[in-house]
């Protein structure tokens, strides 16, 4: 590939980068966040771990 070949091509990468995150949330990465309280929990029951509100009140102490 010759120089001006590649100061193309990253400028393209940069652009869709860019364009990608320039609209908020990227759509792909939906898919990877937790969910909701009631999702969590049921993943957890099913999965035979505590509750999710017994997890998130064993990490810190009663005060």
């Amino acid at each position: 590939m010759t120089e001006k070949m590649s100061e193309r091509m990253m400028a393209a990468v940069a652009a869709v980068i860019a364009a990608t995150q320039g609209d908020g949330d990227d759509p792909a990465q939906i898919a990877r966040q937790p969910g909701a309280a009631w999702s969590q929990d049921h993943r957890r029951q099913m999965t035979g771990q505590p509750s999710l509100m017994n997890a998130r009140a064993g990490r810190s102490p009663w005060r």
